[in-house]
C-alpha cells in the first residue's frame, strides 16, 4: 500500500526532477538568507522521499549561497560551515536566517551594483571633462588679455592705471600749485631768451652780407 501511494503521488519522474532542483539550488539576486532557507526547506518538503542525506542537503544549500552570505556564515561558524556536523550546521543557518528576517538584510543586487558603478564612473568622467574645458577656456581668454606688466604703475605698483595716471602723482601736483606756476614762468622766460638770441644772430648775418645797406 505504501508503494502504491508513492507511485501515485511521487512518481519516479517527479522525484528525479525535485532531486535535481535540490542539487542545483541557488540563492536569487536580492534574496535574503531567510527567504533562500525557506525556499530550500519547502523544496525538500515537496519530496520527503528524495533519499538525500542531511550532509549533502547542507552542502547543496551552502554551494548555492551568494558570496556575501557564504562568507558571513563561515565567519559566524568560526571557520567553514562544512566542518560542523549536519545538525549543528542546520541550527546555525536557521538562527542566521531568523536574524536576516528580523533586520531585513538582503543579498547584494549584482546588476544594480554594476549599474551604480557605471553611473558613478560616467559622472566622474563628465566632471573631469567639464573641468578640463573650463581650464582650456581660461587659458585661451588669458592669451587675448594685455599683460599685467604693461599696466603696472611704477609708483604704487597697482595694475589699474599707468604711471602717468597715478593718483599719487596727481595729488603731489595739486598740493604744490606755486611750484607748478614757477615751473611754467621759468619755461616761458627761457623760451623768450632763446627767441631774442635768434633774432640778434639773424640781424648780424644780414649786416655782414655785401651790397646790403646798413
Amino acid at each position: 500500500m505504501k508503494r502504491s501511494f508513492l507511485e501515485k503521488f511521487f512518481p519516479a519522474s517527479r522525484t528525479a526532477t525535485i532531486k535535481k532542483e535540490i542539487c542545483g539550488i541557488r540563492q536569487h539576486t536580492g534574496e535574503t538568507l531567510h527567504e533562500y532557507w525557506e525556499r530550500f526547506n519547502k523544496l525538500c518538503a515537496t519530496c520527503p522521499y528524495h533519499q538525500i542525506s542531511e550532509q549533502l542537503l547542507i552542502q547543496y544549500f551552502y554551494k548555492g549561497l551568494s558570496m556575501m552570505d557564504r562568507s558571513m556564515i563561515d565567519a559566524t561558524s568560526g571557520g567553514a560551515l562544512m566542518d560542523k556536523t549536519p545538525p549543528a550546521a542546520r541550527h546555525l543557518i536557521s538562527n542566521m536566517a531568523s536574524n536576516t528576517q528580523q533586520f531585513r538584510i538582503r543579498g547584494p543586487n549584482q546588476s544594480r551594483t554594476v549599474n551604480e558603478i557605471s553611473v558613478a564612473s560616467n559622472q566622474r568622467l563628465e566632471n573631469q571633462l567639464t573641468e578640463l574645458t573650463s581650464l582650456v577656456t581660461q587659458l585661451a581668454f588669458s592669451q587675448h588679455q594685455p599683460t599685467m606688466a604693461a599696466k603696472l604703475c611704477g609708483i604704487c605698483t597697482f595694475v589699474e592705471h599707468s604711471t602717468d595716471m597715478c593718483p599719487t602723482l596727481q595729488e603731489i601736483e595739486s598740493d604744490q600749485p606755486e611750484n607748478v606756476g614757477a615751473i611754467a614762468i621759468t619755461a616761458e622766460s627761457a623760451y623768450s631768451r632763446q627767441l631774442s638770441i635768434f633774432r640778434r644772430l639773424d640781424e648780424a648775418t644780414c649786416n655782414e652780407q655785401p651790397g646790403v645797406p646798413t
